[in-house]
């Protein structure tokens, strides 16, 4: 199980969608001790009695991520309880489903704040415990869009975008210096969770979210560098190099129907 048997695991969103489903496989699959973060108390409050079962420890910290002061209390009293993460899951997100031209300043740094910057600084906090131990696992549920551009959520693929960079180089870092902490990136195609409610693709498949969760602690488990899904994109690099970028577009875009996918989106709110 590599990281995960007998390890810390700390999952951000994980009161509901891949992240609540994620926090039960960790502890099928061995974890000692799961925490899950999460800025809906009551949501989380829930998902703490759903995943609690003799001889599992569940703690569930009330925490948005972009307030510093909110990491660092939780973080203060995790380290109070001795609960030393070995597992890091960077896997709350957001997305504003509309045209760039009507996202709010609100819009875009709440965004990138979420998808980007908070993964950044909370890998930063942990990152000395896990070099000391010589062991860690780093694991960044970006998205597709990290590596295809699309209209009508520019600012959620600038921020993906970001935080696959971020990953890449973070991984290339640790290995080169041996330190033991392992990276695992995450590019899975549209998940069918309120997060994205209404998207349509009429080519590729939007992923269950049983079967993204059960995928990506696979991943980890095996200590694999890079996860995307459906396997089709693992040929997006190939073609992209391949391809003049108009004909990229039309063979993406609208064979695959990718730039019309968010014309129906609904999402949470909707």
């Amino acid at each position: 199980m590599g990281s995960i048997e007998g390890g810390t695991v700390l999952i951000t969103g994980g009161a509901s969608g891949i992240g609540f489903l994620m926090g039960r496989l960790v502890l099928e699959r061995g974890a000692a001790r799961l925490v899950i973060w999460d800025m809906r108390a009551d949501a989380l409050a829930e998902a703490e009695a759903a995943l609690r079962a003799p001889g599992r420890s569940v703690v569930g910290f009330a925490v948005d991520i972009t307030d510093p002061e909110q990491v660092r209390r939780a973080l203060a009293e995790m380290d109070r309880q001795g609960l030393a993460v070995d597992v890091l899951v960077n896997n709350a997100g957001i997305v504003v489903g509309k045209s760039f031209a009507e996202h709010s300043d609100a819009d875009i740094e709440r965004t990138m704040q979420v998808n980007a910057t908070a993964p950044m600084r909370l890998a930063r906090a942990l990152l000395p415990g896990m070099l000391a131990r010589r062991r860690g696992h780093v694991v960044n549920i970006a998205s597709a869009a990290g590596m295809v551009a699309n209209p009508g959520m520019a600012v959620y693929c600038a921020s993906k975008f970001a935080m696959v960079g971020w990953s890449e180089s973070l991984r290339i870092e640790l290995e080169r210096a041996g330190s033991g902490v392992r990276v695992t990136t995450v590019m899975p195609f549209y998940i069918d969770t309120g997060m994205f409610a209404g998207v349509r693709s009429p080519v590729l498949p939007i992923l269950k979210p049983d079967y993204a969760a059960r995928m990506i602690v696979d991943a980890v488990a095996r200590g694999r560098i890079l996860l995307r899904m459906p396997r089709l994109l693992y040929l997006v690099p190939l073609v992209q190099g391949l391809l003049p970028t108009r004909w990229f577009d039309v063979v993406c875009g609208r064979w695959f129907g990718i730039h019309d996918s968010m014309a129906t989106f609904k999402g949470r709110g909707g």
